[in-house]
């Protein structure tokens, strides 16, 4: 019998529409041309990340899959290594737009910690030039290099059936056709992460979508090191929308072009979070273009640690990894299109999927045309 949704997909997305599938009782298939997810859900810094995203929609589904992943990774086996985020200023601009947050109905949940209070709950991050921070409740910190794959095992066996190692080469109505065979479904959804011109091409052009390429490190600490929790920069606050477009930041934005004009020009913001074994997660920087380059830059490199160096003051640190990940990216933060009768694409384009993806994929079950 076939089943009522095939996704072509197994990253964070495609697995988000797997999960809300089942939950609305549907049978469910999954195929992906890896026999594993390798791509941009990996890549990242598994932080489920709900302050800083842009008001309405996106900030709506973060706070959706917050919630979701709470609940889904002990049935997964999932760890959650950290919980909370603090957003150090040590600008008086950037306390200004921190302090301007608390007044919108986002902020409601976050505190203001001057340098006193925020030596008294995270001594580690309270350096002279710390203004405060703004900590946040919400953040949930997961080894998303493990995860992702914990959460496909932990849907195969609520019934999800995975087709891996099947790469789609065209998509039909109620079928898909892999070098294997046909696979059929009573509905097509398309999740394809990157990789914008194999399938419906003409979506994400019209879209205007481009890739974006990220650079990331795994650094070192000195042994005993702990994170309270995750750590964001003033960097951030130009770039992520929650941020960035409070009235506030407009001031904070031209102070910084004019002391990191270089940090802005290779599109870096300051996340750091641990993990298991200690080490940190530090990153990253965003260049974007419609084919991007393999290589990581040495420059770039040197400004994410040096960032980090102004938040954390490690006395030593060793950098033991380094990578790349690619994105999607568009002006909308994401979007759910139909590409023909009976089949759907559904992409983030900001960044966001481990973030969004759980409330993006509720969107589109309760207004799929399919079942509404």
């Amino acid at each position: 019998m076939s089943p009522d949704v095939l996704i072509v997909g197994s990253g964070m997305v495609g697995l988000a529409c797997a999960w809300a599938g089942v939950q609305r009782g549907l049978k469910v298939e999954v195929v992906d041309r890896d026999v594993q997810c390798v791509g941009a859900s990996i890549r990242n810094f598994g932080l489920i990340t709900v302050t800083g995203q842009g008001r309405g929609d996106t900030w709506r589904r973060a706070r959706r899959s917050r919630d979701v992943w709470a609940e889904l990774a002990p049935q997964a086996g999932i760890e959650v290594l950290q919980q909370g985020l603090f957003v150090l200023a040590r600008r008086p601009e950037g306390v200004q737009v921190l302090q301007q947050l608390l007044t919108q109905p986002e902020g409601q949940d976050l505190r203001w910690l001057d340098a006193q209070a925020l030596h008294e709950q995270a001594p580690l991050l309270a350096h002279d030039e710390v203004l405060g921070a703004l900590y946040s409740p919400h953040e949930l910190r997961i080894e998303s290099r493990l995860a992702v794959e914990q959460l496909r095992l932990y849907l195969q066996a609520c019934g999800v059936r995975f087709h891996m190692g099947q790469a789609v080469q065209q998509v039909a109505r109620s079928a898909v056709h892999t070098p294997q065979g046909q696979l059929h479904a009573g509905h097509v959804l398309v999740c394809p992460g990157p990789d914008v011109r194999s399938l419906c091409p003409e979506v994400f052009e019209r879209r205007r979508t481009r890739l974006c390429q990220l650079q990331m490190l795994r650094v070192r600490p000195p042994a005993g090191y702990v994170l309270p929790a995750a750590v964001m920069g003033e960097l951030s606050l130009v770039r992520y929308r929650g941020f960035s477009e409070l009235p506030a930041a407009a001031v904070l934005t031209q102070r910084i072009r004019a002391e990191q004009q270089a940090e802005l020009d290779e599109g870096i913001h300051l996340i750091i979070v641990q993990s298991a074994d200690g080490t940190l997660v530090v990153g990253d920087s965003h260049h974007y273009g419609q084919a991007m380059q393999p290589f990581a830059s040495a420059q770039v490199e040197a400004l994410i640690l040096a960032e980090m160096q102004c938040l954390l003051h490690l006395p030593h640190f060793e950098v033991v990894s380094r990578w790349t990940g690619i994105y999607p990216s568009a002006e909308q933060d994401a979007f759910i299109d139909t590409a023909a009768p009976g089949v759907e694409v559904i992409s983030v384009t900001s960044g966001t999927g481990m973030s969004t993806a759980f409330g993006l994929a509720e969107d589109w079950i309760q207004t799929c045309k399919a079942w509404t």
